[in-house]
């Protein structure tokens, strides 16, 4: 089977490229940078380096949200086509959103702190009057904690919003859930949480993320909190991504979802190789779709040959011991064969039947 990543070749990229070489025959490295989408013909026309992107059966897209449009046309263009996508296109647009991703979280009923969205600091200065301190402000894109600001007062929000209106970006404001700096991150792979960790934000530094010195150390997740993780990937359209989540006295609280998560972090914690992990469930679910388009093609092909019941027929190879043909086990579970009874065989070249003996 053949795969591709299409990302900003990070870190975590190459670790997972790296993983996935021992569950694929090839794996090619495309940089996002040299996608082209060719609009205004015929047909939409995917190209890498200027040429038609080759076949693949599976193709992991990853990037920063200054790619989203471009990678949400290359994995609409691509869908459709018989090749797995862990992530789905309407994905990019919605978790490189923060206010876009609050809102389908909101409609899935996953747990969340309360946040608000105001287009002006003006507006935004009114709200603030409504609000217990401290505060999170943030811009709706960005990731790894970039745009996070914690404001502890009304005066240090209002001299916020006034240096920041120069920027002409709408703010999202949320409520300030104390846990001491700590946060929980989940790895959720194709409906499993496959590793997690707390981290701790360092010094004065009030977010936990990684990038911004957190330190983690590995965390099990009760049920619930599993639960969530889950249904905010699947809420999301993404088979792989990482879910940021706050232990608050109101239960589980998710903070952000991240489609491209950082790998080196999660696992020198818990000592799990995630991109292991991630490199063979796109493995077996690539063969799944593979599979079942041959399967769909397979019928087409005997009902084309007047087989009536074409889910009885099987395309494959034969295994020879010798001279003798060794047929399936699926063979002998489809026609429930047994050595107690007699059996007529008609054969000739390239037909073979057989079928019980009746007196």
């Amino acid at each position: 089977m053949k795969a591709a990543i299409i990302s900003l070749r990070s870190k975590s990229s190459e670790m997972s490229i790296e993983a996935m070489r021992n569950h694929f025959d090839e794996v090619d490295d495309l940089d996002i940078k040299n996608l082209e989408v060719n609009l205004g013909v015929k047909q939409l026309e995917l190209l890498y380096e200027g040429e038609p992107i080759k076949d693949y059966d599976c193709v992991y897209a990853k990037g920063s949200f200054r790619y989203s449009p471009l990678l949400a046309s290359t994995t609409s263009i691509l869908s459709g086509k018989g090749v797995y996508l862990p992530i789905e296109a309407r994905s990019f647009t919605i978790s490189h959103d923060k206010l876009l991703t609050h809102i389908e979280l909101q409609k899935h009923n996953i747990p969340m702190s309360k946040t608000y969205l105001s287009a002006t600091p003006e507006a935004a200065k009114k709200l603030l009057g409504r609000l217990n301190f401290p505060i999170v402000m943030k811009f709706p894109q960005g990731t790894q904690g970039k745009g996070v600001m914690i404001a502890d007062s009304f005066a240090g929000a209002s001299s916020m919003l006034d240096a920041l209106s120069a920027l002409k970006q709408p703010f999202i404001i949320q409520e300030y859930i104390e846990t001491g700096g700590v946060d929980i991150r989940a790895i959720v792979v194709g409906g499993k949480v496959v590793a997690s960790m707390k981290r701790k934000a360092t010094g004065e530094e009030k977010r936990a993320n990684i990038h911004a010195g957190g330190k983690g150390e590995p965390y099990e997740l009760d049920f619930n909190t599993k639960k969530i993780a889950i249904e905010t990937a699947k809420a999301v359209g993404a088979d792989i991504c990482g879910v940021d989540i706050l232990e608050s006295v109101k239960g589980p609280l998710v903070i952000e979802v991240n489609i491209s998560p950082g790998l080196q972090g999660i696992t020198a914690a818990t000592r799990i190789n995630v991109a292991d992990k991630i490199a063979k469930f796109l493995s077996e679910k690539a063969n799944e779709m593979k599979e079942g388009v041959k399967e769909v093609g397979v019928k087409k092909i005997l009902t084309d040959l007047g087989v009536e019941k074409a889910g009885h027929g099987l395309i494959t190879s034969l295994d020879f011991r010798g001279k003798r043909i060794l047929l399936p086990d699926m063979i002998t579970d489809m026609t429930k064969f047994t050595t107690d009874h007699d059996y007529v065989i008609e054969a000739k070249e390239g037909e073979l039947k057989i079928k019980k003996f009746e007196m």
